[in-house]
């Protein structure tokens, strides 16, 4: 294919080429002056420089008007559609139809919201939008704005994470923990008080391979210490991990519903003052008008107070 020479268009004025399909139409310079709001000095002196960078007559009169040579005809059929095309890419509203979008969104979430949120989202996206599919990328706190500056995901679900520099971030709900275990391995049935919880030991998740956490701070304030027997990136495990061992896991609310539900394990206020989470819904700035992603934002939002 031939490339685009872009000093070919530094000659072309686009106002001559309005002009030229209104003078095609109108067949009269006169009406053209007064469709476009112009002197007829002014419509006359563009007809002539349009037979300069045409290198044709373009219109000769007649009785009947202006009528168009061979060269503005053949013009006309090929500037009608492109004309009116760039009209609807410059002034065109933007729109995202979902029941007829074919459309793959990325989005980036650790895994324990997705375990939470993607039994809501998912079917509801499904009978909105049959064409639309979601693929999900792993990414913890400390990689969701890296993914949204190099365009690897299209929005993150994330936690305490303030607008800043490119992205955008937008608190959809607060959020606290709460503590798990099996009633078949640790056979209470709570609430938790602190010297229950530091009774057992722990499984926790570390995005950055420290058995140290904020919990652990807060009860060294008190002279208290958890032992943590188990340490991972993922939460995906930890039902299991309950069920065969005496052991708690301390985990995000909806995520501890959502455990509930399937498993048979018990819950309880974690006994120690862990502060509240704001999940966020995170983008990049460059797609903040984006209409597809404005509907993925409101399908997320939604979910999540379903959930």
């Amino acid at each position: 294919m031939k490339k685009i020479i872009e000093n070919d268009f530094s000659r072309i004025d686009l106002n001559l080429l309005t002009i030229f399909l209104v003078l095609y139409r109108e067949a009269s310079v006169t009406r053209t002056a007064e469709v476009l709001h112009l002197g007829q000095p002014a419509i006359s002196g563009a007809l002539k420089r349009l037979r300069e960078m045409f290198n044709d007559p373009l219109f000769v009169r007649s009785a009947k008007g202006m009528l168009p040579t061979p060269r503005a005809d053949a013009l006309m059929a090929h500037m009608q559609p492109l004309m009116e095309n760039l009209h609807r890419v410059m002034f065109g509203t933007q729109d995202f139809s979902p029941a007829t979008a074919k459309h793959t969104f990325r989005l980036g979430m650790s895994d324990w919201s997705e375990y939470w949120l993607m039994p809501e989202l998912l079917p509801a996206i499904t009978r909105d939008a049959p064409g639309v599919g979601l693929h999900v990328v792993a990414a913890d706190p400390f990689q969701v704005r890296q993914l949204l500056e190099d365009d690897v995901i299209d929005i993150a679900v994330s936690i305490n994470k303030q607008s800043a520099g490119d992205v955008i971030s937008e608190p959809v709900m607060t959020m606290g923990v709460s503590t798990l275990w099996s009633p078949q391995q640790i056979s209470f049935a709570g609430p938790l008080s602190i010297h229950d919880y530091i009774g057992y030991e722990h499984v926790m998740v570390s995005y950055r391979e420290s058995n140290n956490s904020e919990i652990d701070r807060q009860l060294a304030r008190q002279g208290l210490q958890r032992r943590v027997r188990y340490v991972t990136p993922n939460f995906s495990t930890f039902p299991l991990m309950l069920k065969a061992m005496p052991v708690f896991a301390t985990v995000p609310q909806g995520l501890a519903q959502r455990w509930q539900q399937h498993f048979d394990l018990r819950s309880s206020v974690t006994p120690v003052n862990y502060p509240a989470f704001t999940l966020c819904l995170l983008r990049h700035k460059r797609r903040a008008q984006d209409p597809a992603l404005n509907w993925l934002m409101t399908q997320l939002k939604a979910a999540i107070q379903r959930a």
